[in-house]
This record gives structure tokens, C-alpha cells and sequence, in this order.
């Protein structure tokens, strides 16, 4: 399907938006801009938080998509809560854009994934508002970009030449492929809180006793163990169809055991 006029413009603004060690992913304070600003005049995106100077003049220039762009930031904060919920680092530091923590703030595995989680989002946010085709859900993305989190490299800093380039640590691990995600940094095992380094910790989060994966109690409350209790549910039972055409269902109510981390 053709674009519209504007699209090339367009993604050249997110581009400009995500790029840049000074910019990274402060822009993504954006979520928090309140429904009350209606973001149709100049002078309002000098209220927006966390963008820096050179984005406050590509937000003056922009205007008309900058309501895409706080959607972006929304839908960023929502994904990578949701892909993470299952793991001991939820990825709940991003919510203090633009002043991150450690996890964030250095060359981490986490901050690789919320880099390249957002520049998909602003990308497909903006492609997506300036075309009539169909786009690979973001949801979607953040479930591709968690595999590539899981098995992402450590990399180092070598001389080649004249110029320095990122090279695994591990020199008997093959070259790093332009789509794998890497890192600088050793992230901690989040199982303790320390918000020096980004880390809330496990304590009081929800686990799963028959899991053997990450949301497992054994792994999500890193050996401390657990307490249980249990939660009553209200759901629609014993549903009816009725010619024609209405459903009709009782409310039940059963008892259900969860489990949180000590």
C-alpha cells in the first residue's frame, strides 16, 4: 500500500526522536502527559517532559504527530511490563522516565531491550499513523525482542585499527549479527531490593508453584520461599443460549490459591 506524502518526514522525525546518547529513552516520560493537554499549539511542548531541547523544536515541527508519539510511549511502558511480568526484573523501573535507575541507565541487557523496544514502537507507531497498511503488533515485537533479550551477548570495547568496535567478550563466541541484542554491563539477579541499581526485588511478588519457568516460585523468590493464600473469584458460569439471540449465565464464585514471594 502507498504511504501518504508525509510518511518519509514522518519517520524521519521518529528516527531523529529515538536516536542519540543524549536523547535514548527519556522521551518516554511522554506517557505520563496529561489527556487534559491537547498538544494543538507550539507552546505546549515545552510542558512535555523529558525531551530535550532539539526535540522540543522537532515537536514545534511535528505538532499534528505528536499525539502518536505519546501513544508510542504508553504502549512502550505497557509491553514491556506485560513481556516481563513473568520474570524477576518487570521492567516497573521504566515507569520513572525520565530519571532512571542503573538498570536503565547503563549499556544493560534491560536497557537493550528497552531501546530497541521503543524505537520499534515510535517507528510502528508513526508508520502506522501515516499509512493504510497492516503492521507485526507491538505486543508482538516485545515478545520477538524478550527472546533476543534472553539470549543477548556481553560485549567489550577492542581496538581494530584506528577505531574501537564491539566485540564479544567471550572471543570463541561467533561475530554478533546486526539483529541480536547486546550489552556492557552484567545486570544483578534483581532478587533483593537496591534501587541504587535498579533492582525492586521479588518481595511480595505474585508466583506460580507449578511453574518451571522464570515465574516459578523456586526462581522468582530466589530460594526464599513463599506464602500462600488464597483469592476469591467471581465469574460467569452455567451459560445459556436462548433463541433468538441472547446468552444468559449465572455469577459463581469459587476459592483459588495463590502464592507470593517472602
Amino acid at each position: 500500500m502507498r504511504a501518504r506524502p508525509q510518511v518519509c518526514e514522518a519517520l524521519l522525525f521518529a528516527l531523529a526522536l529515538q536516536t542519540g546518547i543524549c536523547y535514548g529513552i527519556k522521551w518516554l516520560a511522554l506517557s505520563k502527559t496529561p489527556a487534559a493537554l491537547a498538544l494543538n499549539q507550539t507552546q505546549h511542548c515545552k510542558q512535555l517532559e523529558g525531551l530535550v531541547s532539539a526535540q522540543v523544536q522537532l515537536c514545534r515541527s511535528n505538532l499534528e504527530l505528536m499525539h502518536t508519539v505519546v501513544h508510542a510511549a504508553r504502549e512502550v511502558m505497557k509491553a514491556c511490563r506485560r513481556a516481563f511480568a513473568d520474570m524477576r526484573w518487570n521492567c516497573s523501573s521504566i515507569e520513572l522516565a525520565p530519571n532512571y535507575l542503573l538498570d536503565l541507565e547503563r549499556g544493560t541487557r534491560e536497557s537493550a531491550f528497552v531501546y530497541a523496544l521503543s524505537a520499534a514502537a515510535i517507528s510502528h507507531a508513526i508508520a502506522r499513523a501515516c499509512t493504510s497498511g497492516d503492521l507485526q503488533e507491538l505486543r508482538d515485537v516485545a515478545a520477538d525482542l524478550k527472546t533476543r533479550y534472553l539470549s543477548a551477548t556481553k560485549v567489550v570495547h577492542r581496538p581494530m585499527g584506528t577505531r574501537k568496535h564491539l566485540v564479544p567478550k567471550d572471543l570463541d563466541i561467533r561475530p554478533v549479527k546486526d539483529s541480536e541484542l547486546v550489552y556492557l554491563q552484567s545486570s544483578p539477579d534483581f532478587c533483593m531490593k537496591n534501587e541504587k541499581v535498579g533492582s525492586h526485588g521479588t518481595q511480595d511478588r505474585q508466583c506460580n508453584k507449578t511453574s518451571n519457568g522464570s515465574d516459578s516460585c523456586d526462581l522468582m523468590c530466589c530460594g526464599r520461599g513463599y506464602n500462600p493464600y488464597t483469592d476469591r473469584v467471581v465469574e460467569r458460569c452455567h451459560c445459556k443460549y436462548h433463541w433468538c439471540c441472547y446468552v444468559t449465565c449465572r455469577r459463581c464464585e469459587r476459592t483459588v490459591e495463590r502464592y507470593v514471594c517472602k
